[in-house]
């Protein structure tokens, strides 16, 4: 039996999420291993990282960016094949939501300006789009998620 379209479309929503920022949260779990915090900078916390973001170097926001942007992606990626109509809105949704997110995370993370621009300008938006043509490439069309 056929899942009804608005199921899949909320399932989209969902998994979108769920696969998002699960992509998102493993690329900052081994942040720490990629690219290690200065000697003394608590990272595990806002204030200790309020207290040591000035020592910081760009190599430091190479993780998040990519956490950010590769989370998108994903979570994009995947709300666009399970839904069952409007496929491409729902992968910008998954957008939209995760930049909100970003949005609230640059209000109570510090980061300099810069990051903070660069981030919410390109890790969100240009990620679902180009999740948008990846997955019409990959099985996109009707009979490959039907």
């Amino acid at each position: 039996m056929a899942m009804k379209v608005w199921m899949r479309n909320v399932a989209a929503v969902l998994a979108g999420l769920v696969v998002g920022s699960v992509v998102n949260m493993a690329i900052i779990a081994v942040g720490p291993a990629l690219a290690p915090p200065p000697v003394g900078v608590d990272t595990t916390t806002a204030e200790g990282l309020k207290a040591g973001i000035h020592l910081f170097e760009p190599r430091h926001f190479l993780v998040p960016f990519l956490a950010h942007a590769l989370g998108t992606l994903a979570g994009a990626c995947v709300a666009f094949l399970v839904a069952g109509s409007h496929r491409a809105a729902f992968a910008w949704t998954i957008g939209v939501l995760f930049l909100a997110g970003g949005i609230v995370a640059a209000a109570m993370i510090p980061a300099p300006a810069w990051f903070i621009a660069a981030d919410l300008l390109l890790a969100y938006l240009p990620p679902a789009w180009l999740a948008i043509v990846l997955a019409r490439r990959i099985g996109g069309s009707r009979r490959a998620i039907a």
